[in-house]
């Protein structure tokens, strides 16, 4: 990820304003980890949803994710900028679906885990992030990093019911 500086003005436009986080990802410092931060209050509204109906937001936040992302890199003539975070907002709240309860404890869990899997990248989110190109590419290693994360908040979930 670069850090190419962000022309004044470029959250004017919407398309932007959004790849941006609502400008979560122009912190100076960790800007994936304050677009996963910001990702959380949209979480919890979304969270009151029936489970499809999150599911479908999710995915389409997805799909418009990658024009979102695509469109901003090109405007900065730089791959995968890391203020754009619209990404780390599809992830964590892959990471967050179906999630047993609404509370503290499970969104610090799920945040905590998209994190770690996001940063490490394991196979194959290193790989996506590696070799898939444009909007598509900037999206889909986080997509991976929640399902992984995901995959381990309902394995805790199972742990915790079985105890």
């Amino acid at each position: 990820m670069a850090s190419k500086p962000i022309p004044a003005g470029l959250l004017l436009d919407p398309r932007h304003f959004l790849s941006f986080g609502f400008g979560s990802g122009l912190s100076p410092w960790a800007p994936g980890t304050m677009g996963t931060i910001a990702a959380i209050p949209p979480y919890i509204l979304l969270s009151q949803l029936e489970l499809v109906a999150y599911i479908v937001i999710v995915i389409a936040g997805f799909l418009i994710g990658i024009y979102l992302c695509d469109f901003s890199s090109q405007a900065l003539g730089v791959h995968d900028h890391g203020g754009i975070v619209w990404d780390e907002f599809i992830g964590l709240w892959i990471t967050m679906i179906a999630v047993p309860e609404l509370n503290w404890q499970w969104i610090l869990t799920g945040f905590v885990l998209f994190r770690i899997f996001d940063i490490v990248k394991p196979w194959p989110v290193k790989l996506a992030d590696k070799r898939i190109a444009g909007g598509f590419g900037i999206m889909i290693d986080d997509v991976l990093a929640g399902l992984y994360a995901l995959g381990c908040m309902h394995a805790i979930d199972w742990i915790l019911t079985v105890i």
